[in-house]
């Protein structure tokens, strides 16, 4: 089951440090970025169900029609 709670520990230090990651990269340089952070964090989690909960949310979440 996806956790939708907050769960993360220190959120302002990991948000600093993905923002510091992302420092001094390019459009597409800073999308390959995301794309091999996103895979590397699925294979972390390895369950198919929760990463298709996952999209599902990350989707709906995103739409603002």
């Amino acid at each position: 089951m996806l956790i939708t709670e907050p769960h993360l520990e220190s959120p302002d230090d990991f948000y600093e440090a993905l923002i510091d990651t992302h420092r001094d990269l390019g459009s597409a340089e800073s999308h390959a970025l995301n794309a091999r952070l996103v895979l590397l964090l699925a294979n972390h989690i390895g369950s198919l169900a929760v990463l298709k909960q996952a999209l599902a949310l990350a989707r709906a979440s995103g739409r603002h029609d």
